[in-house]
């Protein structure tokens, strides 16, 4: 069956996911990553159309944010309005995370009063440590030492709707690719089946224990990872481009050192010169305009950075309604395809 504006939804199809936490893409098959997309079109197909999604109506969403963001806060905030719910901003100071209270009896205590949790932490225990004890799912809002999952989705949704599919592409990763935004998109890519270049300079590529994942990923997708330290032959068969900050929070002396380090990877024209014909670039925003990249390249009608950002929102209201879930069959037939692929096949 599939859901009234073709997306391919079948009748119980993504019921599985109810109840479970988004730590990471790594723990989803790909045919239930591809669920998620098939329900993130379906979602903004309704959007484009003002139809109401009240799916999670008096449910509640709480947002813990150990760093600001701008995306990430208004995306899913967004997202949980327009599904009917309600979603909480907790930063620290408002809560007891990690100081008076432990990261333990946090998420038990919330478990009892929402519905979901959403966290963007600094280190990736404390999630691991939140979903342990959480008895609602937990979603990864990005975790500065490790990936950030709804980011890189949205990416593979962004790319099915230029490309018309993830699978068989190649996509380039030049500059920090041990950022978490490196380690995301080539998790996130080869586990979906396109095939992945990273190229840094040898102190900024992925970890072992990355590349490790990520070729187990090629094993069963088909798709190829090549690490390297040559931008150019990255870029000269990729389909898509990505780039990310080259800092957060470093102090001067640092950022002198990794503009240094990074400069031969910038994404300027001398580089995207040798792209190929058709290729796309993408960022996860914020950009650091001048140094990851030029203004000639981020406002470029190739750059797809700002349909990336406001797919945000239509991937994480996929997520929020596939791990949340539904009782009952909607009223509305233009809800009804979605309902059935939520509900376990028969109800």
């Amino acid at each position: 069956m599939s859901a009234q504006d073709g997306s391919p939804l079948a009748a119980g199809s993504l019921a599985g996911l109810r109840g479970r936490h988004f730590v990471t893409d790594q723990y989803y098959s790909r045919e239930e990553l591809l669920g998620l997309l098939d329900l993130a079109a379906a979602l903004k197909a309704l959007y484009r159309r003002r139809v109401p999604t009240p799916f999670l109506q008096d449910r509640t969403l709480a947002m813990i944010f150990e760093h600001p963001s701008t995306r990430t806060r208004i995306s899913f905030e967004a997202g949980m309005t327009e599904l009917g719910g309600h979603a909480q901003y907790l930063r620290p100071g408002e809560i007891h995370l990690g100081g008076h209270e432990t990261v333990a009896d946090t998420a038990r205590v919330i478990s009892r009063l929402v519905d979901a949790i959403m966290a963007r932490t600094a280190f990736h225990a404390t999630l691991a440590e939140l979903a342990a004890d959480a008895t609602v799912p937990v979603i990864n809002g990005l975790t500065d030492d490790y990936d950030h999952p709804v980011q890189t989705m949205t990416d593979a949704f962004t790319i099915l709707e230029h490309f018309g599919t993830v699978e068989g592409l190649t996509c380039a990763f030049v500059g920090k690719c041990a950022d978490a935004m490196g380690t995301s998109v080539a998790l996130t890519m080869t586990r979906l089946g396109s095939s992945m270049v990273m190229a840094a300079p040898p102190q900024e590529q992925m970890t072992p224990e990355v590349e490790a994942l990520a070729r187990a990923n090629c094993a069963r997708s088909g798709a190829s990872l090549t690490l390297t330290d040559d931008a150019i032959a990255a870029v000269v068969d990729a389909d898509v481009v990505f780039t990310v900050g080259w800092w957060w929070m470093q102090p001067e002396d640092e950022k002198d050192e990794l503009r240094r380090v990074l400069g031969p990877y910038q994404l300027n024209e001398a580089l995207w010169a040798h792209t190929k014909p058709g290729a796309k670039f993408m960022h996860c925003l914020p950009a650091i305009r001048g140094e990851e990249m030029t203004d000639a390249i981020l406002d470029a009608p190739f750059s797809i950075v700002l349909d990336e950002a406001e797919n945000r929102k239509h991937f994480q209201k996929a997520l929020l309604l596939a791990l949340i879930g539904i009782d009952e069959l909607p009223a509305d037939p233009a809800l009804q395809g979605i309902g059935r692929a939520l509900l376990p096949k028969g109800e």
